[in-house]
């Protein structure tokens, strides 16, 4: 299975949370197919809120192969637990899908064209994140998800 994680804006070399990002993407490259996509923030001004959307929404949307359900992280989406994120994952082997693709917008978020053509729309928190921290928990997430389907000792959240 394919899983993809595209985001607006890179991650700051020698961070400490780029490291740890790194390290779960490194983790999931042995449970997945795992890419990513990251494009850069589109640079307009607060009063260009929407083309900044657009713009960083169109770009995204090159980078993700088309064959992926598209998942659009926003904190407006729906609260999955761990539990249903590792069923969604499951879910789509079980349907003979290739995979899914988790998309993390920019400052101004994602545009309502990029949105609309998502198959879901999730949260990973409610309150609103910076970019690096929300790719964090995603990156984690979608570990301890894989470790669900394998039975492994590192989800201990039953």
């Amino acid at each position: 299975m394919k899983v993809c994680v595209a985001a607006v804006g890179r991650l700051k070399p020698g961070s400490g949370l780029a490291a740890a990002i790194r390290d779960y993407e490194d983790r999931l490259h042995r449970c997945f197919r795992f890419t990513t996509v990251e494009v850069a923030p589109a640079g307009l001004p607060d009063s260009q809120a929407e083309r900044a959307r657009k713009e960083e929404g169109r770009a995204l949307a090159r980078g993700i192969p088309d064959e992926l359900e598209l998942v659009a992280l926003t904190r407006k989406g729906a609260l999955w637990s761990t539990d249903r994120l590792a069923r969604y994952l499951q879910d789509l082997g079980d349907r003979g899908r290739p995979g899914a693709a988790f998309a993390i917008g920019g400052a101004h978020g994602l545009s309502g064209e990029f949105m609309g053509r998502s198959t879901h729309r999730v949260s990973v928190s409610a309150m609103t994140l910076p970019h690096e921290m929300a790719r964090l928990v995603l990156s984690e997430q979608l570990y301890r998800a894989a470790m669900i389907h394998r039975n492994h000792p590192y989800h201990k959240g039953k």
